[in-house]
Order: C-alpha cells, then structure tokens, then sequence
C-alpha cells in the first residue's frame, strides 16, 4: 500500500503551504483549530483529532444521502476498471447515458435532455449559452440580456458571477463581467396582499418594470432557484412561480430555475420547481446529483430547445464543451446516488419529517430573543439573527462580526456541529441536515442548535 505524504505529518501546516482554500479568512485558515475532516458514516464525520460532528449542513448542501457509502465506491472502482474515462465529444459511453436518462425521467415536464459538466457554477454559465444560442436558432439575435435576483447566488466562473448578486464577490471582477443584466428584487418578506394574487407582489411589479423599461424582446432568460439560498432560504409566495413562467412566456424569455441546491430531494421533491408547479425552460443541477461523491453538474433542457439548438442551420451544434463533462466514473456515482435515493425513499423520508423538523425550528424562534424568524422548506432553513426580536434591535457590526467569527462557530464545533454562518444580507445559521436524517437524528440535530443559539443569546444579554 501507498504511503501517505500526510503519514505522520501535521495536516494543517501542508495545506496552509500547498493549498488554497475556496471562501475562507486567513484567520481562520491559520488557526490551530482548523478542521481536518478524515471520515465520514451517515450524518456524521470525524476528525483527525477523534471529535465527531454532526454534518449539519450536509457538507455544503451536498451530501443529500449521507457519508461513507461503500456501494457508491464500488460502482466508481467497477467503471474505473472497465472505462476509467472518455468524453461526449462526437461519441458517447453508456454510464452518461445511462445517467441523463435518469435524471431526465425525474426532471417535471418536457425537460428532456442533459447536457454535463462539473459544477453548478459551470451549470449556469452553460444556462446562459444554451439561451444565447437558441435565440439565434429562432433568428432573434437581440436577445442577449438576463434577468436575476436581488442577492441571488448562481455560482463564481465569470459568467455565472455576472448572474451571481452579491456585490462582494463580483467586486474585484466587475470590469471583467459580461453586461446585460439586470436584477429585480427577491421575495424577502413578500406576502401575497388579502384579495389579492402573485401579480400584486412588489418583487413581481419590478420585474415587469425592467422588462417594460429595457423591452421584453431583448431579454434572453430569467435565472431563479426555487428556494433561493443567499439571504436565507427564501421560500416563494404563493402563486409565484407560476407568474414568473406566466410573464417568461408572454414575452419569450426561457425561464432558467437554479436547482444546484434544491435539486435532489433537499425541498421534499426530486426538484424544487415540483413544488411549485411550473416547468422551467432549463433547470440546472449539481451537487446532490451525486450526494458530493464525485464532481458532477448539468443542465436539463426542453425538447423543443434541445432540438433547435442541434438542429439550426447556423451552427447543428452548441458550441460548448468540458473536457470532463459527462466524466464516465461521475456518471457512475450519479446512476448508484439516484437509484439508492430512489429505492431507500430518501425523498419521501424527507416529505414525512418536513413538518416536524419545521416545528422543532420554530420551537427554538420562540426559545431565542436573538432569533428573528426560521425560513425555509423540506431540509433547508436559515436562522436569521438579530439583536433583540422583541424590541427590534438589530446587531451592531461589531456584534455581527463576533457571532459570524467566534461566537456560533466555536459553539457549534464544541457541541459537536458542523455547520454554515452567512453574513449575505443578514447575520444566519444555514440548516441543512443530509436527507437520510431520522426524528431521534433531527431531534438531536436541534438540541445541539439549541446550544448554539443560547450561546448566542448569552452573548448579547452580556
């Protein structure tokens, strides 16, 4: 066996030498108490010091069906064995195949077709092409604009960060980012007024204001994820998707819906826009395609636009490709992560504990002054913290940075937690335990909140 160049060597300071990490301060990649995970079994994994943490945030919404899969290395090392890799460049193998067929007969509607590469990020620049071209297709080449969200996060690849709005992360990139787009606001705090419907909403009004203002015929696709993660699990009015795909239509604008997230069970259906009714133009996916196992991400297209694309006399091709796209060995993982989902009853263990994970998290709103409201829908949530709820007082800056750096991390890793602090908009506890999670597993997944939180408020009444 192989010996290891970690073997007896402290990880940290390798990775601190050789390694740089993705979002992370410099503090705390310099920290003595910098995790070095090492294992993982169900909802759990450990370090290489033996602490065990429950994975409260299924490794960045990834690991939908749990750690230490021993079936789904197994159907990694049998592809490796008999294809290890080829591309979808003008040939197929059967693993991809096999994969998109998959994920097109779980996908709502006429979506149809699969087109892969490796992340979301990836998945949503790809999205902007695919609509960019089939535009030209239909011989309208003016359609080059996007509409987006106020906050809304579609991934960090120059393209998708144009989409991305958060203004921190595109800031040193701005002169770089493709024009053209233009945001209308989430649905942060929107109801649907009394007598009223979706149309009414102001989020919806200026959206329709953009469009009037810049022309509907200019506007090649609208990008939104079901439940929109940055600014904390927004879950959408009623009637509101349907009034988004009522207006893409009306104007002919391919409705895009963001399923890096919330695809694969994590909002209670195999996708979010299932939820919701609608059936978008392209959905895009990642990350629990594959529950993380291995790198994988997509996009699913209507049949109508696939075809279009294929079939246009301009270019009969997309005129885009990944060298990894469609990687034999990920496709593998993908088939073994969806048919164990799908026979295990994943999604459904997720449908039958919604309301009472819900209400276990609402039950803590009510224990915590510094808990402003849980939002959120299936396994997905956010804690939204602020000062006081009672009197309305919000966080100093200072306050904010010390719960975001010390206060909720160093809590939750002492009780035994992993898990994921926001500051896009707002101070937030992100929730997203793996699918797999039992009641007694979530029970104690909300007792070790529950600690977290009252540290939060001892803090504060200090």
């Amino acid at each position: 066996m192989r010996t290891s160049i970690t073997d007896g060597v402290d990880v940290r300071s390798i990775a601190r030498k050789h390694l740089l990490p993705h979002f992370t301060r410099g503090g705390v990649w310099a920290s003595d108490e910098l995790p070095v995970i090492v294992s993982g079994d169900g909802i759990y994994v450990s370090d290489d010091r033996g602490n065990r943490f429950m994975d409260g945030v299924s490794s960045l919404y990834c690991v939908n069906i749990g750690h230490g899969r021993a079936d789904f290395a197994a159907a990694a090392a049998k592809q490796m064995e008999t294809l290890g890799y080829w591309n979808t460049w003008s040939a197929v193998h059967p693993t991809a195949a096999e994969a998109a067929c998959l994920i097109a007969g779980l996908a709502p509607g006429d979506l149809e077709t699969v087109f892969f590469v490796n992340s979301g990020s990836e998945a949503n620049e790809s999205a902007v092409k695919l609509a960019r071209q089939y535009h030209i297709s239909q011989g309208q080449p003016q359609r080059t604009k996007i509409l987006a969200r106020d906050m809304a996060y579609h991934g960090t690849t120059l393209g998708a960060l144009a989409i991305t709005g958060i203004s921190k992360y595109q800031a040193p990139f701005t002169p770089m980012l493709m024009p053209g787009v233009h945001r209308f606001p989430n649905t942060l705090g929107e109801t649907v007024p009394a007598g009223g419907a979706a149309a009414d909403l102001p989020s919806i009004k200026a959206l329709n204001d953009v469009i009037e203002r810049e022309g509907g015929d200019t506007f090649a696709a609208l990008f939104a994820e079901p439940v929109q993660n940055s600014r904390g699990a927004l879950v959408p009015p009623e009637g509101y998707w349907a009034e988004l795909r009522a207006i893409c239509d009306r104007h002919g604008i391919l409705l895009v819906a963001d399923e890096v997230i919330t695809g694969f069970g994590r909002t209670g259906g195999w996708f979010g826009t299932q939820r919701y009714g609608v059936v978008p133009d392209l959905l895009t996916f990642a990350k629990g395609v594959t529950s993380g196992y291995a790198p994988l991400g997509g996009v699913v297209i209507r049949e109508h636009i696939a075809h279009s694309i294929m079939e246009s006399p301009l270019t009969g091709q997309f005129l885009h490709g990944a060298t990894w796209g469609g990687h034999p060995v990920s496709c593998a993982v993908a088939v073994a992560n969806i048919s164990a989902m799908r026979d295990e009853g994943v999604v459904t263990n997720v449908v039958d504990n919604e309301d009472f994970l819900r209400a276990a998290l609402e039950d803590l709103v009510t224990s915590h002054s510094s808990v402003l409201e849980v939002r959120g829908a299936g396994y997905f949530y956010t804690f939204e913290i602020v000062g006081d709820r009672a009197t309305g007082r919000s966080l100093t800056d200072a306050q904010s940075i010390d719960l975001l750096r010390e206060v909720m991390p160093k809590t939750a890793l002492s009780v035994g937690l992993l898990t994921r602090v926001d500051d896009r908009g707002a101070t937030m506890l992100q929730l997203a335990p793996p699918l797999i999670a039992d009641r007694a597993q979530l029970d104690e997944y909300v007792r070790r909140l529950d600690q977290v939180l009252s540290a939060v408020d001892e803090y504060l009444h200090a």
